[in-house]
């Protein structure tokens, strides 16, 4: 059973995810709540993946802001198609200095790492389906407890 939100959609229609900065994307209020939620559930680690990364930015404020509210044990994992941009995150990833925050960036098909991820899905996975990839949707509910979605749509996978 899952359950959807709606959000008003803040960044240009047809805009790349890479093209704005984490604070300016209107899935960043979802990403803080979600977060905020699993803390309050009294969750001390917590599994994020960005699938369409394109540079990180957006993941990178995700692990860094889950670390301020007291993650213990944080993995973030980005997925993109082009290798410059994949470049890009990795270089941001390694100047953090963090113990409890393990990231990966890697291009792979995105198809493919969406059904890897649906055998441990993770806690919350954000995507860009805006463009209306065949056949993703499925694979994209499956691949995460939480979905963040563009447009800005949430859906919470419920534990029956």
């Amino acid at each position: 059973m899952s359950v959807s939100h709606s959000l008003q959609s803040r960044r240009r229609p047809n805009a790349p995810a890479t093209a704005t900065r984490p604070e300016h994307d209107d899935r960043w209020p979802a990403v803080a709540a979600a977060l905020s939620e699993l803390r309050l559930a009294k969750r001390r680690s917590v599994r994020i993946v960005d699938a369409d990364c394109g540079a990180g930015t957006l993941l990178l404020r995700a692990v860094r802001h889950a670390r301020s509210l007291g993650f213990t044990a944080i993995e973030g994992r980005g997925i993109d198609g082009a290798p410059a941009l994949i470049g890009r995150a990795r270089a941001a990833a390694a100047r953090l200095d963090d113990p409890a925050i393990g990231m990966t960036f890697e291009m792979a098909d995105l198809r493919a790492a969406l059904t890897e991820e649906a055998e441990f899905p993770a806690d919350i996975l954000l995507c860009d389906n805006s463009a209306g990839r065949a056949g993703l949707s499925a694979a994209i509910a499956a691949a995460g407890r939480v979905v963040i979605d563009h447009p800005a749509t949430i859906a919470r996978a419920v534990a029956a």
